[in-house]
């Protein structure tokens, strides 16, 4: 993992505990503009897929998040599908992927 600055690496702590409390391959983790920080895993029904990130940006944007500051990731290969949901909200904000 690249160096992070300390509100992106608590991303990366939420991302890991969100993946460890639901035994899930990913979680994952944004912050809004505004500072809220929205944590999620995988969600997988027979009628619903969505990613750990996919899940993550729903919230912000259910709860009023006009934009994001950062995304993580941990545990996945890639997301790209997570990546361009946070993209339709902060075409800017990094998405960082941690596979460890």
């Amino acid at each position: 993992m690249t160096d992070l600055d300390p509100e992106d690496a608590k991303l990366v702590t939420l991302a890991r505990s969100a993946k460890a409390r639901t035994g899930a391959a990913a979680g994952a983790a944004v912050r809004d503009t505004d500072g809220r920080t929205y944590v999620a895993a995988a969600v997988a029904l027979p009628s619903l897929q969505l990613s750990a990130l996919q899940v993550a940006v729903a919230m912000a944007a259910s709860s009023g998040a006009l934009g994001l500051e950062a995304a993580v990731i941990v545990g996945a290969d890639s997301d790209v599908a997570g990546a361009a949901a946070v993209r339709d909200l902060a075409p800017a904000a990094p998405v960082h992927l941690v596979t460890t």
